[in-house]
């Protein structure tokens, strides 16, 4: 659907509180939209938004829109919903939040968009800071909250536009890359997707929206992302560690913390030694996806290894949430059996006696076909506890829940517990974690609230 945003004067957002779609909002408003919106709760995304004159409304009604010249809605929102109703009534236009976000991508002259089934959310940090540090003002719309960038949306003045291109509902065939990024392939929102073979169908098609005079930066270890690259045909740059790849990482070295150094080539060529400030082996991958596309948008690469060591993160990417009694809170956003076991890994190479892991499974449909999947990624935590399960846009079937997969845990010979409330969960934390322990949240729900409530409780306790 081909729409010209400036038709448009007065934009509704439903479920304006989301990450991404907060951030098309941020953007709307900078170019002088009149901006409204709904949620079902408020939060600090939602009052940031009112201090940039925004006008928003909790919860969903359906005098909401009156007024507004169109309506933008989130996949996550029903046909049901109240305001979708009544933008039919009045005969509002209605898209949803990714033909917003290709629309505005297309007025761009170089949009870059990074796409995976794992590690979108930091590579394009990565492309985004350092195209930011090297004065290319991009306008910048990501999936978590960056603090070098103030947050996950940047507005810029120049022809560069950087963002997460996500698979779920093939909302990534909607966008406009000049360059598209592939970190991985793998089976997940198996609620929309058939099988392997149909997100691999849906890599291709991406990939293949890429103009004549566009790139593809892949990577090469990744078999699944291989097999999309045998069927587009369009320039192709490939990144990797293990296989021969246009750009390679080698020699390979990590620090006490876990953040990893090591020697960026291409096509043989060394371009220097480069020392991340995040941990694990799986962001050198992202790294490698970055300096592959700065490179292709023709940067100073002399100055990026300085620039890439200054990101310490996004919010929920391992990011240590605070340290008392000498016990370590990290708190992780990994929701997929791949996620989780890198995750872990790369703790392994962090400080600590043992690795407690707190996993919140996100979504029932994830849950139950990747289920063996999670069983298996906790092998290397020493004690699990697993609570309920964060529904998100779903129902309960009532197909699964948080004690198979304790059960399928327990099997494999591991320490784990199920508990149901986040209470139980810090009071059984506090009778357990001992000086040296790191307590790890994982999860893409709202399992973060442990570890905040973990160290409030114990901060009160010390200073009672």
């Amino acid at each position: 659907m081909d729409i010209n945003i400036e038709d448009f004067k007065r934009v509704h957002f439903i479920g304006i509180g989301g990450i991404s779609m907060s951030g098309l909002a941020h953007i709307l408003i900078n170019a002088g939209h009149t901006v409204t919106g709904s949620d079902l709760k408020d939060s600090h995304i939602i009052k940031k938004l009112k201090t940039e004159g925004a006008v928003i409304n909790i919860p969903h009604e359906a005098k909401n829109v009156d007024g507004a010249n169109l309506v933008v809605y989130t996949a996550a929102v029903k046909q049901d919903n109240p305001e979708i109703i009544r933008a039919k009534e009045l005969a509002i236009p209605l898209i949803d939040r990714a033909t917003l976000l290709g629309q505005i991508m297309k007025k761009f002259k170089y949009g870059v968009a990074v796409a995976g089934s794992h590690g979108k959310t930091t590579a394009t940090s990565l492309v985004s800071i350092l195209l930011k540090e090297m004065n290319y003002d991009p306008t910048v719309l990501i999936g978590g909250e960056v603090d070098i960038l103030g947050g996950n949306v940047r507005v810029g003045n120049s022809d560069y536009f950087i963002t997460e291109a996500c698979e779920y509902t093939d909302s990534f065939l909607k966008f406009y890359p000049y360059i598209a990024v592939i970190l991985n392939v793998d089976s997940d929102h198996l609620d929309y997707f058939k099988n392997i073979e149909n997100i691999k169908q849906s890599f291709t098609q991406f990939a293949n929206l890429v103009p004549d005079n566009g790139f593809v930066v892949a990577c090469g270890d990744d078999k699944n992302t291989m097999n999309v690259l045998q069927h587009i045909n369009r320039n192709i740059i490939t990144f990797g560690i293990e296989n021969r790849c246009d750009w390679n990482a080698k020699d390979i070295s990590f620090n006490k913390k876990g953040c990893p150094s090591f020697n960026a080539f291409y096509k043989g060529k060394n371009m220097g030694r480069y020392e991340l400030s995040i941990v694990g082996k799986h962001n050198i991958y992202n790294a490698l996806a970055s300096l592959a596309v700065c490179n292709l948008l023709c940067a100073d690469m002399s100055k990026t290894s300085e620039f890439i060591k200054k990101f310490k993160g996004t919010h929920r990417r391992f990011e240590e949430k605070g340290k008392i009694n000498g016990i370590t809170v990290i708190d992780d956003y990994a929701h997929h059996p791949t996620e989780i076991k890198a995750t872990l890994l790369s703790a392994k190479n962090y400080p600590h006696e043992r690795l407690i892991c707190v996993f919140q499974p996100h979504t029932y449909s994830r849950t139950k076909s990747l289920l063996n999947g999670f069983a298996e990624s906790f092998d290397d935590a020493d004690i699990i506890i697993i609570t309920d399960i964060y529904a998100a846009r779903e129902k309960d079937t009532g197909l699964v829940n948080s004690k198979d997969l304790s059960e399928l845990i327990a099997k494999r010979g591991k320490n784990v517990i199920y508990i149901e409330s986040f209470t139980d969960i810090v009071n059984y934390l506090r009778n357990t974690a001992i000086p040296g322990d790191v307590i790890m949240t994982i999860g893409a729900g709202n399992i973060y609230e442990v570890g905040d409530m973990y160290l409030n409780l114990s901060k009160a306790v010390v200073g009672a």
